[in-house]
């Protein structure tokens, strides 16, 4: 097989159905969000927040499912820099809200349910602490989010604290970094399925389970091919934003938030979580026993029920 275009002619994809709907939502001032819509077109709305890195298809089968069952309206939105989003360095990650504000309008959205997922997590949060769309969050639900490392809510350590420290060299070097990532990344696009293997075996047992899995294996390089296009630079921009402060803090949150976390999360330690939790209003932290960073893609279903439950 012909490995010329890396994007076109992976050596192995597992295969991955695709959404049901994907576009592009344009915002004031002629910037666009990339989007993909799973499950009921009819449905209650959710808007779903990638990891990081990730883009608009990175929502599991078992989360597709569970929102044709409950009659959810799944939209998950890329942010800028990945795939059919404009790049657009945000100042804050509470600057997400307002863009998200217009995606709301556009679904005609007066109450919707958010989840973030990973990387994700900060971004949902923000959408029900910042107004004026803070007044329609029903809900929350964060799956091993990471948690602030800047301002009065700095609670991060390891891995996510490691932002703080790098964020001026991202800041000045946004762009550049994006093509070094690009340039290391596209190339290896086609081994894909080995490196998930080599990536899973550094990984704790629960996380391996995740990436055993060939749907979620499928999902996960679909995903990255769709990223790839976008050339990165939303994997950097986010690295930058967690090493800020977020412009919002943890006692705005006024939506209820549930907050699913692995006793064994090796990239946002469960204590880091359960402070977070402890500063939000109205949270509570369901530990997930055994299980890492990963997992929370297996708790899609359960996570979807939750928000249908507020809705």
């Amino acid at each position: 097989m012909s490995i010329t275009n890396p994007l076109r002619h992976p050596f192995r994809v597992p295969r991955v159905e695709k959404p049901r709907a994907e576009g592009r939502f344009y915002l004031p001032g002629g910037r666009r969000l990339g989007y993909a819509e799973f499950g009921d077109p009819a449905g209650a709305p959710v808007l779903w927040f990638h990891g990081t890195p990730g883009g608009r298809r990175q929502l599991p089968l078992l989360g597709r499912r569970a929102a044709e069952k409950l009659g959810l309206r799944v939209v998950v939105v890329g942010r800028p820099g990945s795939g059919l989003s404009d790049p657009h360095p945000y100042r804050a990650v509470a600057d997400w809200a307002t863009d998200v504000a217009h995606v709301a309008e556009a679904l005609g959205a007066q109450r919707l349910g958010v989840v973030g997922l990973s990387g994700g997590g900060p971004y949902a949060l923000a959408c029900a602490a910042v107004p004026p769309l803070s007044t329609r969050v029903a809900a929350v639900a964060v799956l091993g989010g990471v948690v602030p490392s800047v301002g009065p809510d700095a609670l991060a350590t390891g891995v996510i604290d490691l932002s703080r420290r790098v964020t001026p060299a991202l800041g000045a070097l946004r762009q550049p970094l994006a093509g070094v990532v690009s340039t290391l990344a596209v190339p290896a696009i086609p081994f894909a399925h080995w490196i998930a293997q080599a990536y899973a075996s550094t990984t704790p047992e629960s996380d391996r389970r995740v990436l055993a899995d060939p749907e979620m294996e499928g999902m996960f390089i679909d995903d990255l091919v769709l990223l790839a296009r976008g050339g990165f630079q939303a994997i950097v921009d986010d690295a930058r934003l967690f090493g800020r402060d977020w412009g919002f803090r943890l006692a705005d949150v006024a939506a209820p938030v549930r907050w699913w976390h692995g006793d064994a999360d090796h990239i946002v330690p469960l204590r880091d979580a359960q402070e977070a939790v402890a500063r939000l209003a109205d949270a509570e932290l369901v530990v997930r026993p055994q299980e890492s960073h990963l997992g929370g893609f297996a708790t899609a279903d359960e996570i979807l029920t939750f928000i249908r439950s507020q809705l």
